[in-house]
């Protein structure tokens, strides 16, 4: 249980290197959330500093999640190798979780964070490629439609949980289903984060992604 407790505060201590705070404050001196939407997102950096900037906060925030569930694997298989096949995509799914936590909620950043898509399409990626190549395709085409980047964001969120019970079909074991309510509560979570953007569309006055822009 220790052990257990140590691999899920290792994970989301890495969560809590946000790079867009971490990169705006290093190069231009000032902090991602005070610019912009206030938002220490992808979204926000590529508005405030451009595509450079924004490929960099992609690269950090895409890569923590990777190597937070890597690890984390790592460390639960070292520690737990004995019922590691059983509870696998427990494990998994609270790495993922309390990474993205700590993107949400960093420690190192007054708890002030961004709102998890890109860091928990990171962590979906090594838990099930599948999973990550839907949300990717759910994005994409609600973006297409309606060139809201906020509202992809919240409906690829609303379809997450669910995903896990498309590609991870065994509904008679307990850990699935264990899974599917982590994952619902990452989803809930994220969703809550948008609340202001939720506002925004249903007022229609969220700002659409220009191409020109």
């Amino acid at each position: 249980m220790f052990s257990g407790i140590l691999v899920l505060i290792f994970s989301y201590l890495i969560g809590s290197l946000n790079f867009s705070i971490i990169f705006s404050k290093v190069l231009s001196r000032k902090d991602i959330r005070e610019l912009g939407s206030g938002n220490a997102g992808l979204s926000n950096s590529l508005r405030s500093f451009g595509l450079f900037f924004s490929v960099l906060v992609f690269l950090g925030d895409f890569l923590k999640g990777l190597v937070a569930v890597f690890a984390g694997r790592f460390l639960f298989v070292y520690f737990h190798s004995d019922f590691y096949e059983d509870y696998c995509i427990i494990a998994l799914s609270l790495i993922g979780f309390f990474c993205c936590l700590g993107h949400i909620c960093p420690c190192f950043f007054g708890f002030r964070g961004g709102k998890g898509i890109l860091t928990a399409w990171a962590c979906t990626l090594l838990i099930d490629w599948r999973i990550f190549l839907s949300l990717i395709v759910i994005f994409s085409l609600v973006l297409v439609l309606s060139r809201i980047v906020s509202l992809s964001s919240i409906v690829s969120a609303l379809f997450y949980p669910f995903l896990f019970l498309i590609f991870l079909p065994k509904i008679l074991e307990i850990s699935y289903w264990i899974s599917f309510l982590i994952s619902m509560v990452l989803s809930v979570t994220v969703i809550i984060k948008h609340r202001g953007n939720i506002r925004r569309i249903l007022a229609g006055e969220e700002k659409k992604l220009s191409v020109k822009r």
